[in-house]
């Protein structure tokens, strides 16, 4: 009775609301107002239909587009970013008239570690030579964490939410990826071209690899997690060839490098190597790369392989051309920004999103390139490592590597611990980490977790660790 009546306010109140706008948008001549009907659907399902609403916006992740691209007001992209504001807002509305979250989701390693990031992005909000764009990327970021974590949580502790979540993700990433493939096929798949032919869905070639890249690992868990029908392994299959198909025409040297990385986690998590032998290796190797240093600059130097070429040996080559390669020295002249930002201002750097607006007075001459700008105008700090160190000083940093950190640790134990005879959900658990891994390997190069592409899939991945370890430790799986 009561559902009945909150359902009939609403439409009531949505058809007068609906008439008084579209008078207002007619007298004002705006055309805008036939969109509020679409608004009001999605309001609708977001109230009434949360869980599906959710997983929806999965599908709507890889589709979305930018607003900044038509208009001149700021960047938002649309649909999910609303949807997930509006998230966001319930969630706050709901918990302060009753705590309706699970207390095991407070008491999660992963939580308190990006409790303490987002403490410390709002301390350095104060201290930020910008506090309104600071302002602004703290809300940003929270309404990416907010809704992903916890209504993810709450709704992945069914398992078969996770599946849909997943396959939704990569079923809009598929539509994006044939659109950028059609497309780029009618410029005969050329290396200038590759560069922008994933518009609108995506800005530019490094995040649409970064992205493509991700889902790898997915596709290939999702497959070989349980036996299929034939129809569906047919399609599997199918999403499996685009993706590579994809993966190799975006032309991202990271993406690429991100996949290797991902394979040599896969070995260490399957031949169970030791932590400490890992760490052993990696400070060994540390010595002889500090001892060796001047020869491998003099290779480096050598290396005159330009991220032009198409030939696919020559483009992993050109990774570490940093002598004629623009995109690298590029690279290195915002990293060099990042860090005389950080010795600056060590303690709070310069304050969260202010690294667009700062690093041009730390560039040096000879660190310019062809594609440099003297005004600065040209972005971020192209790490998601040495940008919270410019914004948010060494205590940002570390932050940031505390929550990577807690993440994949919580996440390999968990695959560890799960009950062997679920072989289906022990493989969805690998596919995640090492999907993870492809991201964050890739986040030395760019950094993409402010735009709803990568926080989308990174963070509903870590919802869904968050969901199968709580399921495992209230003995709702069954070894």
């Amino acid at each position: 009775m009561l559902q009945s009546f909150r359902t009939n306010s609403f439409l009531i109140f949505s058809a007068l609301a609906f008439i008084a706008l579209s008078m207002f948008f007619i007298w004002n001549e705006q055309p805008y107002f036939t969109l509020f009907p679409v608004v009001l659907l999605a309001i609708y399902f977001c109230i009434y239909e949360t869980k599906w609403a959710f997983l929806g916006l999965a599908f709507l992740t890889p589709l979305s587009v930018n607003i900044e691209e038509w208009t001149s007001s700021f960047g938002l992209f649309v649909p999910t970013e609303p949807i997930l504001f509006g998230f966001m807002i319930l969630i706050i509305a709901l918990n302060l008239k009753k705590n309706s979250i699970n207390a095991a989701f407070w008491k999660n390693p992963i939580i308190w570690a990006i409790g303490i990031y987002l403490f410390w992005v709002a301390i350095t909000c104060i201290t930020s030579t910008n506090p309104m764009v600071s302002i602004k990327f703290l809300v940003a970021k929270l309404w990416f964490i907010i809704p992903l974590l916890v209504l993810g949580t709450m709704i992945f502790m069914e398992s078969k939410y996770v599946k849909w979540f997943l396959w939704l993700f990569i079923s809009g990433m598929v539509i994006a990826m044939l659109y950028t493939l059609t497309t780029h096929a009618s410029y005969r798949f050329g290396e200038k071209e590759s560069h922008w032919v994933m518009w609108p869905f995506f800005k530019d070639h490094t995040i649409y690899g970064a992205i493509v890249a991700l889902i790898v690992p997915l596709l290939f868990g999702l497959y070989f997690s349980k036996k299929h029908p034939p129809l569906v392994q047919a399609v599997v299959l199918g999403f499996i060839f685009i993706n590579l198909l994809a993966l190799y025409f975006s032309y991202t040297r990271a993406a690429w490098l991100s996949i290797f990385a991902a394979l040599g986690v896969w070995a260490l998590i399957h031949f169970k190597i030791r932590f400490s032998l890992l760490l052993g290796t990696a400070l060994f190797s540390g010595i002889i790369l500090w001892y060796s240093w001047d020869g491998i600059q003099m290779e480096l130097e050598r290396n005159k392989f330009e991220h032009t070429t198409e030939e696919f040996s020559e483009r992993l080559q050109s990774a570490t051309n940093v002598t004629t390669d623009a995109s690298n020295l590029e690279r290195i002249n915002r990293w060099s920004c990042a860090i005389a930002m950080f010795k600056e201002r060590p303690i709070f750097g310069f304050g969260p999103g202010t690294y667009s607006f700062e690093y041009a007075r730390f560039q040096e001459p000879e660190n310019l390139t062809i594609i440099s700008t003297n005004f600065g105008n040209m972005g971020n700090a192209h790490s998601e490592y040495l940008g919270p160190l410019s914004e948010m000083g060494l205590i940002g940093l570390l932050t940031v590597l505390g929550v990577i950190a807690m993440i994949f640790y919580k996440a390999i134990t968990l695959y560890y611990a799960w009950p062997e005879n679920d072989r289906e959900n022990r493989i969805i658990i690998l596919a995640i980490i090492l999907s993870l891994t492809t991201y964050f390997v890739h986040g030395i190069l760019n950094n993409f977790l402010d735009t709803d592409k990568a926080a989308v899939p990174v963070w509903g991945m870590v919802a869904i660790l968050i969901a199968m370890e709580i399921r495992l430790k209230s003995s709702k799986v069954t070894a």
